[in-house]
């Protein structure tokens, strides 16, 4: 391999595909050598934009082009038998979330992986994000206190998807940032939907139960005639509202809480006093998310580096997602949040 450059092959040039194309060819440690989709109009777009890139209609005559690494940007359903046909061929992979359809699938990935001494990467986006990573901060050092509750919105008109489900479309984003920041797993898990358009979901509500006094609420729908990209993380001592649409401010914290004291004159009876402090929006940088995560994942790749988002972490996220069709299947009762399938921790290739 040439330490200076990952050769990359992106397998996929429908909606996210050209996304990932744009970013790995502005990048300066990856090369795209090739794109590998089966609608013949697609490539032709790709050669437009980037005469230099091979297209292949096959995957197996794409793998043979001299690639080190594959990124994959299919229907999900897909991703398990892409991926295996490509580690096999001895590549690295980055796969856009959800890392597989089933968490058999993504345990089996991350095993196969291991054995192989490949990077294996799941495409969180949000991760990367520098507001994201700010609020990260905030809550490792303390500034909120106790976290509370994560209230989240992700609403916007479309894209319907055929072959999953709103949750499994727009819910991974919203999971892997909560699993980011809190770094624990729920005790229970519970979803309720409808299905309007076709006869998937496109309508739902999950929470998120982690006992104590920490509790997660996310809203994902592809209805909405606007859209909404909210979350707040409240804390003991301040609350946090990430606004994604909001171009400058798009971290607003706020020094606001409720406190409850005895009453010196009742000992049953509690006052409540409603501090309402400053609120002040952090300076979070700039650059694209989707930039920081082909950058990243070159860097694992070339310097054997383990990613932030790697299979291990696509793999808690893809049993979250098992979690709420089970709950569905239940009429929306809460089921155990169980690590089911364990990722077999095996040595890594010589």
């Amino acid at each position: 391999m040439d330490k200076a450059r990952l050769r990359v092959l992106v397998v996929g040039y429908g909606y996210w595909g050209p996304n990932l194309v744009r970013n790995l060819v502005h990048c300066p440690l990856t090369q795209v050598t090739a794109v590998c989709d089966a609608d013949v109009r697609r490539l032709a777009k790709a050669r437009g934009l980037f005469p230099f890139v091979e297209t292949h209609t096959q995957l197996d005559a794409a793998l043979q082009a001299g690639v080190d690494a594959v990124v994959i940007a299919t229907p999900v359903s897909t991703h398990y038998p892409i991926a295996l046909r490509c580690l096999d061929a001895g590549k690295h992979l980055l796969i856009e979330k959800p890392l597989t359809r089933t968490s058999a699938e993504g345990a089996d990935l991350v095993a196969r992986a291991q054995r192989a001494g490949k990077v294996l990467m799941v495409d969180h986006t949000f991760l990367f994000s520098p507001a994201v990573r700010r609020i990260k901060q905030m809550v490792e050092s303390g500034d909120l206190g106790d976290i509370f509750f994560v209230d989240s919105v992700r609403i916007n008109l479309g894209l319907v998807q055929r072959d999953i489900n709103v949750i499994w479309d727009l819910a991974p984003h919203d999971l892997s940032i909560i699993d980011y920041w809190l770094v624990q797993v729920p005790a229970r898990i519970a979803a309720s939907g409808k299905s309007h358009v076709n006869n998937q979901e496109d309508v739902a509500l999950v929470t998120l139960d982690y006992d104590k006094r920490l509790f997660a609420g996310l809203h994902v729908n592809w209805l909405s005639p606007v859209k909404i990209r909210q979350t707040v993380l409240g804390g003991s001592r301040r609350s946090v509202v990430y606004n994604d649409n909001e171009p400058t401010e798009k971290i607003r914290v706020y020094d606001r809480q409720i406190e409850c004291s005895a009453d010196p004159e009742d000992k049953h009876r509690v006052l409540f006093d409603y501090r309402l402090g400053d609120m002040w929006s952090p300076y979070v940088g700039t650059g694209e998310p989707l930039q920081a995560v082909v950058q990243h994942f070159a860097e694992c790749a070339l310097h054997d580096r383990t990613p932030l988002s790697d299979g291990v972490a696509g793999l808690r996220i893809v049993q979250m997602l098992e979690a709420t069709d089970r709950s569905l299947g239940l009429a929306g009762q809460a089921v155990p949040f169980l690590n089911t399938v364990e990722a077999p921790r095996l040595p890594l290739a010589a």
